[in-house]
This record gives C-alpha cells, sequence and structure tokens, in this order.
C-alpha cells in the first residue's frame, strides 16, 4: 500500500529527553533556561477504553519517566485508586523516584500539582484532570515554567 502523503510525525517535548539518552548531562542552570525557552511545557495524554488496556499502555511512559536520570522526582498527584503501589511494582517503575501526593483538606488537585511544578523538585509532574479547562491548562503550564519541569495531564476515559 502506497501513502499519497508522507507521514508527519512530531516528537512531543516530553520525550524528548529520552530520544537523547547519550547527551551530556547540563548544568542545573542551563537546563533551566532551556526550559524557559521551550514553547511546551505541558503534555496531555488521552486514553480510552477498558481500565486494564489504559494501564497497560500507561506503564512504559511511566517506567522511563521514573528512571529519568535527573535528581528530581517523577510526582502523581491524586492518580486513580488503581494505580496502587503493587501496581507501580509489578509496571516496573522505580518506585524510589516516585511521589504519590494527593491534595488534603481544602486544596485542590489542581492547586497541589501548580503547587509542585512551582517548586521544581520534580522533573515531571502527572495529573488526571479529565476534561481538563482551558484556564486549568495554562495554569499548569505556566507553573512548569517557573519550576523548569514538565506537566503531563492523562485523561483516562
Amino acid at each position: 500500500m502506497q501513502l499519497s502523503q508522507p507521514l508527519n510525525q512530531t516528537q512531543l517535548p516530553l520525550f524528548e529527553a529520552f530520544m537523547a539518552a547519550s547527551a551530556p548531562a547540563l548544568p542545573q542552570e542551563a537546563l533551566k533556561d532551556a526550559w524557559q525557552e521551550q514553547p511546551q511545557a505541558f503534555s496531555e495524554l488521552s486514553l480510552r477504553g477498558a481500565t486494564r488496556h489504559c494501564l497497560t499502555l500507561l506503564a512504559p511512559i511511566l517506567r522511563e519517566l521514573s528512571e529519568n536520570d535527573s535528581e528530581r522526582w517523577l510526582t502523581l498527584i491524586a492518580p486513580p485508586s488503581n494505580l496502587t503501589q503493587n501496581w507501580l511494582r509489578e509496571a516496573g517503575l522505580n518506585r524510589e523516584r516516585i511521589l504519590l501526593l494527593h491534595p488534603r483538606g481544602e486544596q485542590s488537585a489542581l492547586q497541589l500539582a501548580e503547587e509542585a511544578l512551582k517548586l521544581g523538585r520534580s522533573h515531571t509532574v502527572v495529573s488526571w484532570f479529565h476534561p481538563l479547562e482551558r484556564a486549568a491548562r495554562q495554569t499548569l503550564e505556566n507553573a512548569a515554567r517557573e519550576g523548569a519541569a514538565q506537566s503531563l495531564n492523562i485523561s483516562l476515559g
């Protein structure tokens, strides 16, 4: 079968680091400057279907993020109840590099994600908003830029 148009494959900013694994490490200040120049500090992944299948697709992405060479954390904000410690272990994630955070009291998951991003202690902060309003998306993107981090929202439907 021949396609009339070439496939346009765009690399997401979140995954560029994995493609350049052999590149030398940059100083923290250089990383911060690179993130400030980066036009995208926010990515979104939408998964639909049976929970078991969605988790199977999600596992390698989270595993790669948990193995990031950065000294910063992979932070999961209020993950779905089926992302248990047992699931993380079976999926092969590096649980020593993951923070699982849940909002407390009056704090919303969005406020917690924004705070985690701004602190800059995480290389990636994963949220689970469905749907994600435009204003909330902008809030996460701005916070990610401020903390030189990546915001990833996973929409499970």
